[in-house]
């Protein structure tokens, strides 16, 4: 058992492939330093990791019991003090980046000091096979424990609505801009500015609000709209400019349902967004007012998602884990055809 454990990262969304690094750490040696990549370089990789303190913190919260065995501590370059750290004699990492165990002990030897063991670990895999890392959390594919955040129970199937789903569905999922709404631009003028930079796309979920939208010169990334409001058909809808969208996709979802003709379309928008920056605008035969159960859980963390309060004014919902994880608990809770 080694007195003190050197392990370093961003430790951004802290996961199951963090937690099996740190404990097998922790079963080898007495204490570790965890070394977290200051905020400079992590965010200059992506904006949405968390600051430092949020990451440090997270690490505490998960260990628990054993968070008197650890301490944090800033990482500001590369190697960090493992090359001449005075008392550490083990170093843990993922197999991934052994070689830079390695070269860390050849700086060490040619220094006099003795050689880190390095402890190094599998990667935990997601439920496709693939490694759980924070980007792909980040990206919204998969929770921490890399599971996936549209249940695999619902793909290849269309869904309905049951009574207990649509009574938690009855009040404004998300922050209410209020406006008139014989005047959307005023709710929507509003929703930009409260929106301002977006590391995700701005998806617009009906007509109204896909409307409202490029009038203000803000076309949204991703649009679905079905020609309709309050289900009667909006003369209105045929302003809408497909001009204003690289892709145009069609796909079918009765009222009161989600169809996995539906999560193609979605999936597909976003893929095309995430991979290139490119936006779509997706033309709904049925109804596109449950969309959101299924673009939250498939949206960059960072996505916003509009969709319009009859009588109200704007609904804004961020994506994020608690977004996606409501969603997730609502479609299973639908019935399956």
């Amino acid at each position: 058992m080694h007195r003190l454990g050197l392990v370093g990262g961003t430790f951004d969304r802290f996961h199951s492939g963090h937690m099996s690094l740190i404990e097998t750490g922790l079963s080898k040696c007495q204490n570790l330093e965890i070394w977290i990549t200051n905020d400079e370089i992590a965010q200059s990789k992506s904006t949405r990791v968390k600051n430092w303190e949020s990451r440090s913190q997270e690490i505490f919260q998960s260990l628990a019991d054993s968070s008197d065995r650890v301490s944090t501590h800033v990482l500001s370059d590369e190697l960090g003090p493992s090359p001449d750290h005075p008392d550490a004699t083990a170093i843990v990492c993922t197999i991934e980046t052994t070689s830079k165990c390695e070269e860390i002990n050849n700086i060490r030897s040619k220094n006099g000091l003795e050689e880190l063991e390095i402890i190094s670990v599998e990667r935990i895999l997601a439920w496709d096979g693939q490694p759980i890392s924070s980007s792909r959390i980040r990206a919204g594919s998969i929770d921490r424990n890399g599971q996936p955040w549209i249940p695999q129970s619902f793909r290849g199937k269309d869904a309905s609505l049951t009574p207990e789903v649509e009574s938690q569905l009855k009040d404004p999922f998300g922050e209410l801009i209020e406006g008139p709404e014989e005047d959307t631009s005023i709710a929507i003028r509003s929703a930009i500015g409260q929106i301002g930079e977006i590391t995700g796309p701005l998806i617009a979920v009906g007509d109204v609000t896909a409307l409202a939208l490029q009038l203000e010169g803000r076309s949204a990334d991703i649009a679905l709209v079905d020609g309709m409001t309050k289900r009667e058909e909006w003369p209105d809808a045929r302003e809408i400019d497909p001009s204003d969208y690289d892709n145009i996709l069609k796909c079918s979802s009765p009222a009161g349902s989600l169809t996995y003709s539906l999560l193609k379309a979605c999936e597909t928008a976003i893929s095309s967004w995430r991979e290139s920056g490119r936006s779509t605008l997706i033309q709904v035969d049925g109804e596109e007012d449950l969309a959101p159960l299924i673009l939250h859980p498939l949206a960059p963390i960072g996505s916003a998602v509009l969709y319009g309060q009859p009588g109200k004014g704007v609904v804004i919902r961020w994506s994020d884990e608690d977004s996606k994880g409501r969603c997730r608990n609502l479609i299973r809770g639908l019935e399956t055809n």
